[in-house]
């Protein structure tokens, strides 16, 4: 089965939400709200990829999808229902804007504009900062293709625009997701 549009995917490990933690062998629920986005599930394996699709993802790879692909909402009536991504049982259709990095044997990968920034401690200097990473500076972690063409690589130290910086764990590691666009330099120091 294959869409001519769309990736079908399942949510990795089968749940729709990743509100629980393993604290010495017990699973622990962390929070009980649908509505949270930040206990909705990011991970989703692909199924089958769309037809005539020649990009970098395969069958089998985990991307890391938008917060809103699994989650339950409830209607005007009050009764849940699934999103619009859903398809049937376990599967869901996802395009190509749902998702923003994609992870293969090689690791992960940004896909499209998107890059990944991991922050860091804020530095000392003689402007009092009062926050616990430094503010629109980070290390980048997966650059875009656009960016690579251009020289930015992993490991890089860059600047990027205020308030495009949108948060994701990945591999319990912070990172946050930046369009490639809103990298202002790369800082060599």
């Amino acid at each position: 089965m294959k869409s001519p549009f769309f990736f079908i995917v399942k949510p990795f490990k089968g749940k729709r939400y990743d509100n629980t933690k393993d604290i010495d062998g017990l699973e622990l629920i962390v929070s009980t709200s649908e509505e949270d986005h930040k206990f909705s599930n990011r991970y989703a394996e692909v199924i089958e990829t769309p037809i005539g699709y020649e990009g970098g993802v395969a069958i089998g790879d985990t991307l890391l999808v938008h917060h809103n692909v699994f989650k339950f909402y409830n209607d005007m009536k009050g009764r849940q229902r699934s999103g619009k991504s859903f398809f049937k049982d376990d599967l869901f259709f996802i395009d190509e804007d749902q998702f923003f990095m994609y992870k293969n044997k090689g690791g992960w990968n940004a896909y499209d504009r998107y890059c990944f920034i991991k922050p860091i401690p804020t530095e000392e200097s003689i402007i009092f900062k009062n926050t616990n990473e430094e503010p629109l500076i980070g290390i980048m972690k997966y650059p875009s293709k656009m960016l690579t063409d251009m020289g930015v690589k992993a490991g890089d130290r860059v600047a990027f625009a205020p308030e495009s910086e949108y948060e994701f764990t990945v591999d319990d590691e912070k990172l946050y997701r930046v369009y490639d666009h809103q990298v202002t330099m790369n800082l060599w120091t």
